[in-house]
């Protein structure tokens, strides 16, 4: 069921796509088919849309992928009285952070850094939508001290 609200956008399915997604043991990968699933889908947004639409245009499009796909999300989640907003939280496992500019910069991998630390999850991936060739980055939470730095 689809439903909209102020902050969040949520989808959410009986028969989700999430719940058949599990961690492999012996794979060093997080989450791998959920991963794969949203990779495919910006590629399928990126095809679609080429490289010189806006961040909204491009975020409004992965929804209706990801709708498509019966795949749970959260759309401009807010992190608690942060004042942070993620673009999607998907399947309340990875975070996706949608940009769409000439080039990625330090700021936006602390800034996904940042997001994985304050909600605890392990995975985000950061995909520019700008870049000619699509090049989605996972990125993984760090668990050591040096993750002050982010906060």
């Amino acid at each position: 069921m689809h439903t909209n609200d102020t902050n969040i956008r949520e989808n959410t399915n009986d028969t989700n796509i999430v719940s058949q997604i599990s961690f492999n043991k012996e794979s060093k990968l997080i989450y791998p088919e959920l991963s794969y699933l949203l990779t495919g889908a910006c590629f399928d947004v990126h095809n679609g849309m080429g490289r010189f639409g806006r961040e909204k245009q491009y975020a409004d499009s992965l929804e209706e992928k990801l709708i498509a796909l019966n795949v749970p999300y959260k759309r401009e989640f807010r992190i608690g009285g942060s004042g942070n907003i993620i673009d999607f939280l998907v399947g309340e496992k990875i975070v996706l952070e949608i940009k769409a500019r000439p080039a990625l910069n330090k700021e936006d991998y602390y800034q996904l850094q940042r997001y994985l630390q304050r909600i605890g999850l392990k995975l985000g991936m950061l995909v520019n939508f700008r870049s000619r060739y699509l090049k989605p980055i996972r990125i993984i939470r760090i668990e050591t001290d040096t993750r002050n730095k982010f906060v």
